[in-house]
């Protein structure tokens, strides 16, 4: 998976957006089974990437349903 950036995230569609949150969070689970199982991850540092990669879509996530009411409290 890749480790993407706030603009390429914002430069998604809803859809792309919710694939690519689903397969983060599959990759994030299968990475946390390995060091609970008592292994070793390949790369240490990629679980901290993902989480922050699935953070940076759920802000977009956010940013997007936020904007979305404002809109609809304008038209009041």
């Amino acid at each position: 998976m890749a480790i993407f950036k706030i603009d390429e995230i914002r430069n998604m569609n809803a859809e792309e957006i919710a694939e690519e949150l689903r397969k983060l969070q599959s990759e994030l689970i299968r990475e946390r089974g390995i060091v609970t199982a008592g292994g070793a991850p390949e790369k240490p540092g990629r679980i901290r990437d993902l989480r922050r990669t699935v953070a940076r879509i759920k802000t977009v996530q956010t940013e997007r349903r936020g904007s979305k009411r404002s809109k609809r409290s304008e038209v009041k």
